[in-house]
């Protein structure tokens, strides 16, 4: 019954919606390399965050071993000191050591912590 459409779109409008088309395919071409990109430095991110987490954890365990090691050694001692002197003066080696063990601990967790604070940074 019908041969021609009773409304056709004109050229310039289907153009138009044609260019629109492909600008927007376009966009979305952007966007999605864009969020792939994002993508892939967030992972490269929680990669060093992660490994840097497991460094730090493990060098936390380390520590924590070697000061519990060094408290026994220190009750140790102390047990068998003979006299006040004797007793004080382990005391006081003890925590002149060990002071100076966690500023070495202090320093390197502080290091470690630097360092994984900057893997974490976007790479650009």
């Amino acid at each position: 019954m019908y041969d021609k459409p009773q409304f056709e779109i004109p050229e310039p409008v289907r153009e138009l919606a044609q260019r629109n088309v492909e600008q927007a395919r376009s966009a979305y071409a952007q966007f999605m390399e864009m969020a792939q990109k994002v993508n892939e430095n967030l992972a490269k991110s929680q990669g060093d965050m992660a490994a840097s987490a497991m460094e730090l954890q493990s060098r936390v365990a380390k520590y924590a071993e070697e000061n519990i090691q060094e408290s026994f050694s220190f009750a140790s001692d102390l047990s068998r000191a003979r006299d006040l002197k004797e007793y004080i003066e382990i005391q006081q080696r003890y925590a002149q050591k060990q002071m100076q063990a966690y500023a070495e601990q202090a320093k390197e967790l502080g290091r470690l912590m630097s360092d994984a604070a900057k893997k974490a940074q976007p790479k650009g």
